[in-house]
């Protein structure tokens, strides 16, 4: 089972801050988000990444090339290029394919543009800016329990967002409002079955939620998880600094790994 991050977008409203790096390499307490996203998937055993990236993704490509190098402390010889490492970092197991999806490419073409790297009928999908202290285990056992095609991970968010309405947890509809009327949103954490897929097309405009995850749950086929715990998004300069803060202040709900 590998866990897909969608990390392409442009991140407009994270102003200047973006200008000069991808949304997903924006640091808390000095690792990206992408960094702190993937340490709660391999906090429960998901350790095979796939990163759909598109805008600024040289960063992210080299970002993790270099993982030994930013991570470590290191001699090198120059003469031979030789690097002795002095230090260890808890990633060795993972594996990380990086695929460039396009620059203007909605989330449905570049889930769609990544189909050949995945190998298992259930994969788990999330989005590059947002961390929880969800249990992935949890949410996988009752993605396979209910034998629908899709689950979203439902969480309690500020407003701003959009929503789900759901009946004894299957999606009525899947709508972007700037009101909660029932205090759900999709969240990322998103598990789903190969035949997801079959809903989407490489094009740049194949969405996500608009289209495929509408048509899904109006033939019901989207369950959501509902998550009772913590949940933020890095979405404006006030989340980033929030973030930071719960870092350095050793409050970060979403720091499950050791």
């Amino acid at each position: 089972m590998k866990a897909i991050i969608l990390a392409g977008g442009f991140g407009t409203r994270l102003g200047n801050r973006t200008d000069v790096i991808p949304k997903p390499m924006i640091e808390i307490g000095g690792k990206p988000i992408l960094w702190h996203i993937m340490k709660i998937y391999s906090h429960y055993g998901i350790n095979e990444f796939v990163i759909c990236i598109g805008y600024k993704g040289e960063q992210i490509k080299e970002y993790f090339l270099h993982y030994d190098a930013r991570n470590n402390d290191f001699t090198i010889d120059i003469e031979s290029s030789k690097v002795e490492f002095h230090n260890e970092h808890d990633e060795k197991s993972w594996k990380v394919t990086l695929v460039d999806t396009g620059i203007e490419t909605l989330k449905g073409g570049r889930l769609k543009r990544i189909e050949k790297y995945l190998d298992n009928d259930i994969n788990l999908l999330t989005y590059g800016d947002g961390v929880a202290d969800i249990d992935i285990n949890e949410l996988i056992k009752f993605h396979k329990a209910h034998n629908k095609i899709v689950t979203i991970t439902g969480v309690h968010p500020p407003s701003r967002f959009g929503e789900i309405i759901e009946e004894k947890s299957i999606v009525q509809s899947f709508t972007e409002k700037p009101q909660t009327s029932q205090g759900l949103i999709n969240g990322g954490f998103m598990v789903f079955n190969r035949a997801l897929l079959d809903y989407l097309t490489p094009d740049e405009d194949c969405d996500l939620e608009i289209g495929p995850l509408q048509k899904l749950s109006s033939d019901g086929e989207v369950m959501v998880f509902k998550h009772e715990g913590n949940w933020e998004c890095m979405d404006n300069e006030r989340d980033v600094v929030y973030l930071n803060k719960l870092w350095k202040d050793n409050k970060a709900f979403w720091k499950i790994w050791k």
